[in-house]
């Protein structure tokens, strides 16, 4: 699920591979998720011949990765809102997602903005991201394919305009925030630190 999370989608071959399972063992595990809602599949175009049949996440998926947006934690921030103003839900988000930054600060060794970058891409994905580094010609970036805080940001928009804050005064440059289809991806630029 991972896998399929993080590429947006991916033949029973290509996971095959990856899994290193067999073709069938990958295939019937695929059937028995889309049965069940958990992905769905569409038509890859290739070069030649038919399409390749791709699986990729349906939205039921996200029911069964970390999530922090439970009933508990939206209760709380609406009476906090009710009781201490409408922009009290946004401070409280910032001052944890800054105590989250500062714990992960405490962690990473790494000197240069590329170790640091890949010190935290693995410190989130232990905390329930499910995040990947690309540097490429579109920059240095950290891709969210998942983000425990989703259900939250449904809720409470601002909350990405704040992590984004958070993870640059972490990284000590200014990041870019922006929405590639489901994934979320933050682009360092080291030239304006």
């Amino acid at each position: 699920m991972v896998l399929l999370k993080r590429s947006g989608g991916m033949s029973v071959n290509e996971l095959a591979a990856e899994l290193k399972m067999s073709y069938m063992g990958v295939k019937q595990h695929c059937d028995a998720l889309k049965k069940n809602g958990y992905l769905d599949t569409w038509r890859r175009p290739k070069g030649t011949g038919r399409p390749e049949k791709i699986y990729r996440p349906a939205t039921k998926l996200d029911a069964v990765l970390p999530n922090w947006g439970n009933e508990l934690s939206l209760g709380l921030f609406s009476l906090m809102a009710q009781s201490y103003g409408e922009a009290m839900p946004d401070r409280l988000l910032y001052s944890f997602l800054q105590q989250k930054g500062e714990i992960w600060s405490g962690k990473i060794k790494g000197k240069t903005l590329l170790e640091r970058l890949q010190e935290l891409i693995k410190l989130r994905n232990a905390d329930g991201w499910i995040c990947e580094m690309k540097d490429d010609d579109q920059g240095l970036r950290m891709i969210d394919h998942h983000s425990p805080l989703a259900e939250v940001a449904n809720h409470y928009p601002n909350l990405w305009e704040l992590e984004t804050r958070v993870l640059s005064a972490f990284f000590g440059c200014p990041l870019q925030h922006r929405v590639n289809g489901g994934k979320r991806e933050y682009c360092l630029n080291p030239n304006h630190g």
